[in-house]
């Protein structure tokens, strides 16, 4: 587990994201190493991440705010929609097996690596006035996706708003404090889940297990710091593509796993 949060942080940090991409797969593992429950597995693995999530997508925040590269507004408009998604996504993940939600979070991140690896950068950056009825479809659809992945959103959320004009760096920034809302609310679904489904798994409370969240948060948090310092000293056209091969890999080891269960 400290292995395993030194990248996590890092990442979370350089990408915006709350480190869930790598979270997930590697807690899987790990849970499944202690001869957790295989019906319950990948639950416990995703609402952990959501606890792990919180406090490192905050400090992320904080400094990527510093550079001036959050956009508050969006994320108060285009957040509340996220929101709904997730409280409907917890729900929708609750009713599912271990091996669904692992074949549910390979092909997402494949579908996604594919179009951030495809991308053509602009040359100028030209925001748009993201439309109400775009911010609750795609805000839906981002909250409904990341709640059984165990993730902040910014896998989503980054290209979204580069789509609509954002700079990388500003599209980052934003998607950290989308993906805050994301686990708080996808943390409490997956506690509230747990608890109610009887899971009583060992050192966990509903489907957050407490030692792993122990463990990752100070390390996380310190880690997510430096990577999100990082990135602004990084070419942003590079970054993208980063993000790409990076997500490609993680579906791509899911998906062999997929294979075996």
């Amino acid at each position: 587990m400290i292995l395993t949060a030194i990248p996590v942080g890092f990442v979370a940090g350089l990408f915006g994201i709350g480190g869930g991409l790598i979270t997930v797969p590697f807690l899987y593992y790990i849970f499944n190493s202690l001869g957790i429950e295989q019906e319950y597995l990948m639950h416990l693995a995703v609402g952990t991440s959501f606890a792990i999530i919180i406090p490192t997508s905050i400090v992320s925040v904080l400094t990527h705010n510093k550079f001036k590269a959050v956009d508050f507004e969006i994320v108060k408009s285009y957040g509340i929609f996220v929101i709904v998604g997730v409280i409907i996504g917890t729900i929708f993940a609750a009713s599912l097996k271990t091996k669904s939600l692992v074949l549910f979070f390979s092909t997402i991140l494949i579908l996604l690596s594919i179009y951030l690896l495809l991308l053509q950068e602009k040359e100028k950056n030209v925001l748009v006035d993201i439309k109400l009825h775009f911010k609750i479809i795609l805000g839906f659809i981002v909250g409904f996706i990341s709640a059984p992945m165990g993730i902040g959103g910014a896998i989503m959320n980054v290209p979204i708003l580069k789509f609509f004009g954002f700079s990388i760096n500003k599209a980052i920034g934003s998607a950290a404090a989308i993906g805050f809302l994301i686990a708080v609310f996808g943390a409490f679904g997956f506690l509230i889940s747990g608890t109610y489904l009887k899971t009583n798994l060992p050192l966990s409370i509903g489907f957050l297990n407490i030692p792993a969240f122990l463990i990752f948060i100070p390390i996380t948090t310190f880690m997510a710091r430096i990577g999100a310092r990082t990135v602004h000293k990084i070419d942003k056209n590079k970054i993208t593509k980063f993000f790409g091969i990076f997500l490609l890999l993680v579906a791509i080891k899911f998906l062999l796993e997929y294979l075996k269960l």
